[in-house]
């Protein structure tokens, strides 16, 4: 465990973020009576390379109690939906963004993507652009999937800077 003035942070196994939150929620000197967000974390060089990050302030005190739990692709983290029912969204959110999974979460499934989604976009390794564009057909009357056209035209500049454009301007404003 790791102390500073405004936070604590505990570094623990897959196994007991379970386990760990009961004590800050139910200690005399910490009570932590709220579960603030879960983060997920990428760290691609890692050989545990996700980190699922659990904030929880205290209201009485003051500190911040911060849970860490490095995993990787294949290992499940235990769900804290027990002693934080408000965990319910976040677990849900980090498994739709990064793909770190809580096991015997009430449920799980994507929470900010659409259901087709394939991957996680947090993940440092998530293209930038999707393959697919999800649109409304106003004609046909239903959603449409259409592979994604990405065209030169529009990534074409005949200018080395926006300030030189605007230099041009002036110019034949002037003339």
């Amino acid at each position: 465990m790791e102390r500073s003035e405004h936070e604590n942070v505990s570094y623990t196994e897959t196994d007991y973020p379970f386990q760990l939150p009961w004590f800050p929620k139910s200690h005399t000197h910490t009570r932590s009576q709220v579960l603030i967000d879960i983060c997920g974390v990428d760290y691609p060089s890692r050989r545990r390379r996700f980190e699922a990050v659990h904030n929880s302030p205290s209201t009485r005190y003051n500190p911040r109690i911060r849970v860490q739990t490095s995993v990787d692709e294949i290992t499940r983290i235990s769900t804290v939906v027990s002693p934080f029912p408000s965990a319910g969204r976040w677990e849900r959110e980090v498994w739709d963004m990064s793909g770190v999974y809580s096991i015997n979460h009430p449920d799980l499934r994507r929470i900010l993507t659409d259901h087709g989604f394939e991957g996680h976009p947090l993940r440092k390794d998530s293209p930038l652009s999707g393959y697919v564009e999800v649109r409304y057909d106003d004609p046909e009357k239903r959603v449409v999937s259409e592979p994604i056209e990405m065209t030169q035209e529009s990534r074409y500049f005949d200018f080395a800077s926006p300030w030189e454009q605007m230099a041009r301007s002036d110019e034949a404003e002037v003339a």
